[in-house]
């Protein structure tokens, strides 16, 4: 039997397998690999690699897709670098820790089912009804801290999207917030390598899964946004293949180019957070306005019967723009260039 055939129960691919099991559970299967090393599956969609030399301080990535479920590009990529470990064109010099974060909102092409898994981390999942998603918040969680317990080294964490609404900027970055934490250059030229021309530094403690591993395991962590949704099969992967090779080079652990000519990543910071203050809010977005949209000084943003926002005396961009969230929830974010 072919290795995909056997650590993938007969499934083509780890992505078929994880479709086929969905929300439920398999047993743990180690599977040494002919160019060396072990490829472990540790439940649906969580793969673990290990080198066959002592790894314990050396480098470590981790690299997750589908955290939403419709975000179809970055998860055909993660198959298509696992599937390239499998079959011995690609021979890791670092562990990994692979995962495709929500199967069953996958096999529904939604962005989550019950909850919306990316604000469930740093233990925010403890207060919510049980449901798929707490329950692989909480797994997740349970995973990362103990491949970073196996792994004393350097850890990066790259976790993998697309947005909902087009953007001014295709490609951008966001890196969590972690109290006199500064995005290293490494990191940069690793962004500009990428094809990843923005860098949205976040402004406080957040519970999506990068700001978990960063305030948490002290990874160098970001949620890379890399175009539009599209349904599968219809993703363009050639639009996100700067990424593929900067992340190659990374899983075998090679020097990082020269970056010469190129300007590092333009970098923005948070300056408003709205949120949804209950049924008289008001959010002054069109519901077609993309990401990056800027906006001059005055601009009226939302509001409620007692509070709002304006843009302050410098232009503005909307990121993440979504009215139709819970009350409490993040309907956006204000963001402005770093000077």
């Amino acid at each position: 039997m072919l290795p995909a055939q056997t650590l993938f129960d007969g499934h083509g691919d780890w992505l078929a397998h994880t479709l086929t099991l969905g929300g439920q559970s398999c047993p743990e299967l180690p599977l040494a690999l002919a160019a060396g090393g072990q490829l472990q599956r540790l439940d649906t969609g969580l793969l673990h690699y290990q080198p066959d030399h002592d790894a314990t301080d050396a480098p470590a990535l981790i690299l997750s897709a589908g955290i939403h479920g419709n975000e179809t590009a970055p998860i055909e990529l993660l198959n298509d670098l696992v599937d390239d470990i499998v079959n011995g064109r690609l021979q890791p010099a670092i562990p990994l820790l692979l995962i495709l974060g929500n199967p069953p909102a996958i096999i529904a092409a939604e962005r989550f089912t019950d909850h919306n898994l990316n604000r469930l981390f740093c233990g925010a999942w403890q207060a919510y009804p049980d449901c798929y998603e707490t329950r692989r918040a909480a797994q997740l969680e349970a995973v990362c801290r103990a491949f970073r317990k196996q792994h004393q080294g350097p850890l990066r964490h790259y976790d993998l999207h697309t947005a909902i609404r087009p953007s001014r900027r295709e490609k951008f970055a966001l890196y969590p917030f972690v109290e006199d934490r500064q995005p290293p250059d490494p990191e940069l030229a690793f962004l500009t390598e990428a094809g990843i021309g923005t860098l949205l530094l976040q402004h406080g403690h957040g519970t999506t899964f990068s700001s978990f591993t960063a305030e948490q395991l002290d990874a160098e962590s970001f949620t890379l946004e890399l175009g539009k949704v599209h349904p599968f099969g219809q993703n363009d992967l050639s639009r996100i293949a700067g990424l593929e090779s900067a992340l190659t080079r990374v899983i075998r652990n090679e020097p990082a180019p020269r970056v010469t000519g190129d300007q590092p990543p333009e970098i923005f910071e948070v300056v408003h957070e709205i949120l949804n203050t209950g049924d008289h809010f008001r959010f002054h977005i069109a519901d077609d306005v993309a990401n990056f949209t800027e906006y001059p000084p005055g601009s009226l943003i939302w509001e409620d019967d007692t509070t709002g926002y304006r843009v302050g005396p410098e232009p503005e961009a909307i990121v993440f723009p979504n009215p139709r969230v819970p009350v409490g929830h993040r309907v956006g974010l204000m963001v402005r260039r770093k000077p």
